[in-house]
């Protein structure tokens, strides 16, 4: 998996969050087809990790900027992809960081991307979704993008902000939900046409609320 994510990939950064290195797809075409291959041999999902999704930069933006939030906790990033904001809270000083991917693809990136950064994160290869809390602060990067994946964690989600904290960073997809969320940071977020439908994405970021 290592070589896929080598071959396809060249390490570069975001503008939003210039200091922060990872593996990523130039042009999302010619990695979409080669994942569609390895997919119809081995089930592994499309290229989400190859990414920076506005959600996760708008999250690793805020850490970096506010390393006080995330100094001495015990940090999950949900849905990792390739694992920015995971990586941002590890330079800000975060007690543990693991990252949640159910991708093989996505975790091999998580496991690259924290090397080439130099920190430590813990990739988690499989669906915490119903895992009892052992965070003190959840963090999800666009996550809010189809029903079912939403209908799946929401409820979990407000159940763990009970006893942690849990920030969504979303640029405005269809299935965030319209309550329990409180703004904490807004930021604009450029993005390519061949994944987006403009080329700046406003993309806000909210403290979850504890709810049914």
């Amino acid at each position: 998996m290592n070589d896929f994510i080598a071959a396809h990939t060249v390490v570069a950064s975001t503008r939003l969050v210039p200091e922060i290195r990872l593996h990523l797809a130039t042009e999302i075409t010619p990695i979409w087809q080669a994942s569609e291959d390895w997919l119809k041999q081995t089930g592994i999902e499309p290229p989400f990790w190859a990414f920076a999704w506005p959600g996760g930069q708008v999250i690793a933006r805020h850490v970096l900027d506010h390393p006080e939030a995330v100094t001495d906790r015990r940090v999950l990033d949900f849905a990792a992809g390739g694992g920015i904001a995971a990586i941002a809270c590890a330079r800000a000083g975060a007690a543990s960081v693991e990252a949640a991917e159910i991708d093989p693809l996505a975790v091999a990136a998580i496991r690259l991307n924290a090397t080439l950064n130099a920190v430590e994160v813990t990739p988690i290869s499989e669906d915490v979704v119903g895992a009892p809390n052992r965070w003190d602060l959840i963090l999800c990067g666009d996550v809010c993008y189809e029903a079912p994946m939403t209908r799946h964690i929401l409820p979990w989600l407000r159940r763990m902000a009970e006893t942690a904290e849990v920030w969504v960073a979303d640029p405005g997809r269809a299935y965030l939900p319209a309550d329990g969320l409180i703004e904490i940071g807004r930021y604009d977020v450029e993005t390519s046409l061949e994944l987006e439908d403009r080329t700046l994405r406003p993309t806000r970021l909210f403290r979850l609320q504890p709810g049914k």
